[in-house]
């Protein structure tokens, strides 16, 4: 028992108890995420048409909800991979919006097999507000066909695995500390 070495020992043993802590807190995650989808879950498709959000928390509150904007103005185009409302792959064209109070807003404005931008200067948007503010336009715009709408299922729950992730850790860092302990008593 006088050969454990005492500063070693409680450093290990303060970083388990982080990695436990850790570990729980992924597991309250969980629960709250599994929350939150449902609640995405439970949108009806025709509920009133929501501001777009200022923050954060706001988003939070309205994605997957109906929500329109005036694009003032166009400041970038992009094409990105998307998939189309039947399924089929292929390229969603992005519109970085200028928008009310020194605001913007990206719009998806809509699907098509051509990687190369539409011509569009902005108008009014309405579509679906999906994770990281992006409004799905519908209906689609600049003559584009429209693009799969967002799905709170899409949305992973990786919080159990990391919970257990954790656990995992402090029990590794608990086996190579008692390895070493072995290692070090037979060698001294």
């Amino acid at each position: 028992m006088r050969n454990i070495p005492i500063i070693p020992t409680a450093f290990v043993l303060l970083c388990m108890a982080i990695m436990i802590a850790l570990g729980f807190w992924q597991l309250g995650r969980a629960d709250e995420k599994d929350a939150m989808l449902a609640l995405y879950q439970s949108i009806d498709g025709d509920a009133a048409t929501v501001a777009y959000p200022v923050d954060e928390t706001d988003l939070e509150q309205k994605l997957y909800r109906q929500t329109a904007i005036e694009c003032l103005s166009v400041s970038d185009m992009r094409s990105t991979a998307g998939t189309n409302a039947v399924g089929v792959k292929g390229w969603a064209h992005v519109a970085q919006c200028a928008i009310e109070n020194d605001l913007t807003a990206e719009v998806a404005l809509g699907w098509s097999r051509d990687p190369t931008a539409p011509a569009w200067s902005g108008g009014v948007v309405t579509g679906v507000l999906a994770p990281g503010g992006k409004i799905i336009a519908d209906p689609a715009l600049a003559d584009l066909g429209p693009l799969a709408k967002p799905d709170p299922a899409d949305l992973p729950n990786n919080h159990l695995a990391y919970a257990g992730q954790w656990f995992l850790f402090a029990l590794t860092a608990f086996i190579i500390y008692i390895i070493a302990l072995r290692r070090r008593s037979k060698s001294g």
